[in-house]
Formats: structure tokens, sequence, C-alpha cells
């Protein structure tokens, strides 16, 4: 059996951060708001794989109430989530990310992300796409002001032993 989840995160960009995207640290002047490290393509592929598992979402596992939880980086948010969908009897099979953003530029960072997200995941970075664009000055992401990820992945079963 296999499923197929979709994942989006949106964070603003504030100054005083750093900035976080797909578990790498990119340099740039803001990073993005948030009660984690704002990242938002972890986010997005998080969501992804905990509603093709048919679990809870980012939301519920980590929540922006939970003081323990404050400043959490994006891969381990990405563990927690890995541990979470094989207890739920699920793998990961693939998944891609779309990260959408006017400023920093990403290209040359999209490599370091595949690597860092499939070592947080436990899978080879062959599974793992990420691309980057932008919105072609429209909205809050077209601003300069946010960047947002859309995330889709496919799991399957694990075997059933018994």
């Amino acid at each position: 059996m296999i499923r197929i989840g979709h994942g989006f995160d949106l964070h603003r960009l504030i100054p005083g951060r750093p900035l976080w995207l797909g578990a790498v640290q990119i340099p740039f002047d803001r990073g993005l708001f948030g009660h984690s490290d704002g990242d938002v393509v972890c986010h997005a592929i998080a969501d992804a794989l905990l509603g093709a598992a048919g679990l809870a979402d980012i939301g519920h596992l980590f929540p922006d109430t939970d003081p323990a939880i404050a400043n959490i980086r994006g891969a381990e948010i990405l563990r927690q989530t890995a541990a979470q969908i094989g207890a739920a009897g699920w793998a990961i099979t693939n998944l891609d990310a779309t990260v959408i953003a006017e400023t920093p530029r990403l290209a040359p960072h999209i490599q370091e992300m595949r690597t860092a997200i499939a070592a947080a995941l436990g899978l080879d970075p062959g599974r793992v796409g990420v691309k980057a664009t932008t919105s072609e000055g429209l909205g809050a992401t077209g601003d300069g002001n946010a960047i947002a990820t859309h995330a889709v992945c496919l799991l399957h079963a694990l075997p059933i032993h018994g």
C-alpha cells in the first residue's frame, strides 16, 4: 500500500534571527519568525509525511505553546516525524519540496539542503528533491517579506512481521 501527502508552510522574515531552510543555515540579513527555528522547508515536509501517514499535523506534535520545544531545529522535527511515521507502519519512498522566495538566492544551497534533509530522515539524498522558485514579485513572498514551501511525499507500508 502507498500513500501520498502534501504539506505547506509560510513564515514571515524578521531581523535578528538566523535563516534556516532545509536544515541548513543560509547566510542572510533576516530569519523566519516562529516558535521553532522557522524552517518552512522542514515544516512542510513534516506535514506532508504526517498527513500521508494519517497522523496529527505538525501543530499538534510540536505546539507553539510548548516552551520545551522553543527554537527546535527543523532537522529534529524531521527526525521525530520519521520515528512517528515508522511507528505507524510507514516508510518514506521519496519526497519533493518547492521553496518560494524572492531572496536570498537558494540555488547554491539546494544540494546541501537535500543532504541535510535526507540525513535527518535516514534516507539516501537521491530520494529527496528540493527546488526553489520566486513568486514573481506577488504577495508576501514576492515582496520579500516571507518564505513559503510546498512539499509532497510518497510513503509505502512497512512489511508486517508476525
